[in-house]
């Protein structure tokens, strides 16, 4: 709360709190800002205070005001280029995803947040990490790896052990069909970069995630957001984008789908698949979440044989954030030109810690690791399903995974402003989708979200909606 024996008055304590958020990135641009008489309430001051501080923002350029609509984050985003010739579909300004990312790598407080889409640091400590980048720092490995670029496709070893991996998958790929990458969002970004050009139609999921949507938008791609259900994407939909817009790709997270935990069914996969051959698009299949579903669970590219699909994962989520190693997987005449991407971006991919990591995989540490995570997520999951329906949430979706996706019953951008005060970084609704709307939904992760301490500030804010 604003004190009144400060040296400053509550218009300027409240500008200056506000400012902060804004400057940092967690409030989004787009976001809408409590009413007057909410923020009034909220801050236990007086209308006039909340007046004064918003006229502030105003002539800082923050914020704007919107008629009759209130007071919202000031959008500096300006809109995609649109391809000459062509019908636009609806505009979409994509949600700046920069809190929820800051929120990740700095988390107010030091705590690891619910609306985060990492597991806690102590999850992801192991024994073999250290021994793995032991064995290829010593002797005579360490020069011969480090002294040369080495191979612009990534390490051999490691593309022969993600062969391996993927076919556990009943994805069928040589060493020579993957592409190491700096991360799974640079296998995205290369593909992108690769397959599109600015003006072309994208299919995208929605809800999905909003850095893939600013991402895509940055390049300059239009956006289709195709509803995503419990079972696939809304195929009369994306039926309809493809007759009217000629999409050049389709973006899906078929398996434990972020944010909703949902994974894709075989009959829309196959229905997936005829509509790329029909209307000649390629599908990029993110499986970053792949460790924590079963080997069985429904893949496009098991099903398409990386013919029209592209496989891309990595091992942020269940391994080492900051080592930075993904992949890709696609097609030889592909391949040959997303490497030509990654050369024109990063010229090589770091040998010594995709030497490690292949050690990793080969000796079965990294599916040992994963079934222990699993077990140990799938015990996180059911004590925090129980505590966000006592909290008296619902569940879209059926629980898995990492996420759920949640329904709040109030406006959970104001819910996350308001949770801020108390520390918490949540992950409102609005983040998922292309264009930002008003959504009483909200994505938790499992993981991170146990603590009753947690649940018991978001009744108190909740109520106060």
């Amino acid at each position: 709360m604003l004190t009144r024996t400060s040296s400053h008055s509550l218009t300027d304590q409240l500008v200056a709190r506000m400012a902060e958020r804004l400057r940092n990135g967690l409030l989004p641009p787009g976001a809408r800002l409590p009413s007057v008489r909410e923020c009034a309430r909220q801050f236990e001051v007086s209308p006039y205070t909340v007046v004064a501080a918003y006229d502030q923002l105003l002539a800082q350029g923050l914020i704007e005001a919107r008629k009759q609509r209130g007071f919202f984050v000031r959008e500096l985003r300006a809109a995609a280029p649109a391809a000459a010739g062509r019908a636009d579909p609806a505009p979409i300004r994509p949600v700046d995803a920069s809190a929820l990312i800051r929120g990740m790598m700095q988390p107010p407080g030091g705590r690891i947040m619910p609306g985060t889409g990492v597991l806690p640091p102590e999850w992801l400590e192991t024994p073999f990490l250290g021994a793995a980048v032991r064995r290829v720092t010593t002797g005579p490995l360490l020069n011969s790896i480090s002294l040369r670029y080495g191979d612009a496709a990534g390490d051999a070893d490691l593309r022969r052990a993600l062969a391996t991996l993927l076919a556990g998958y009943a994805i069928t790929a040589t060493p020579e069909q993957i592409v190491t990458t700096i991360g799974a969002t640079h296998a995205l970004d290369i593909v992108s970069r690769t397959l599109l050009r600015p003006g072309d139609a994208v299919l995208v999921e929605e809800p999905g995630w909003s850095v893939e949507f600013a991402r895509l938008t940055a390049l300059g791609m239009r956006l289709l957001p195709v509803p995503r259900g419990a079972d696939g994407p809304d195929l009369a939909v994306m039926e309809r984008y493809c007759q009217a817009h000629a999409p050049k790709l389709f973006v899906s997270v078929s398996v434990q789908h972020n944010p909703t935990g949902a994974s894709l069914k075989p009959a829309y996969a196959h229905r997936v698949l005829q509509l790329a051959q029909a209307y000649d698009f390629h599908v990029m299949e993110d499986d970053t979440y792949t460790h924590f579903a079963p080997a069985h669970a429904t893949r496009l590219c098991a099903l398409d044989g990386l013919e029209r699909t592209i496989y891309v994962s990595g091992f942020a989520k269940v391994l080492v954030p900051n080592w930075r190693i993904g992949y890709l997987a696609a097609a030889p005449e592909l391949v040959r030109r997303f490497t030509e991407t990654k050369l024109l971006s990063t010229l090589t991919t770091p040998a010594l810690l995709e030497r490690a990591l292949s050690y990793c995989l080969e000796q079965g540490q990294i599916r040992r690791h994963a079934e222990r995570l699993r077990l140990r997520l799938d015990a996180a999951r059911s004590r925090s399903v129980k505590l966000a329906l006592a909290a008296g949430c619902q569940f879209m979706s059926e629980p898995s995974g990492l996420f759920g996706w949640i329904d709040t019953g109030v406006d959970t951008d104001l819910l996350a402003q308001r949770m801020l005060d108390d520390g918490w970084l949540l992950a409102p609704g609005s983040l998922f989708h292309a264009e930002r709307r008003p959504s009483t939904l909200m994505r938790i992760n499992f993981a991170t979200t146990q603590d009753a301490g947690f649940w018991k500030a978001f009744g108190r804010a909740r109520t106060a909606l």
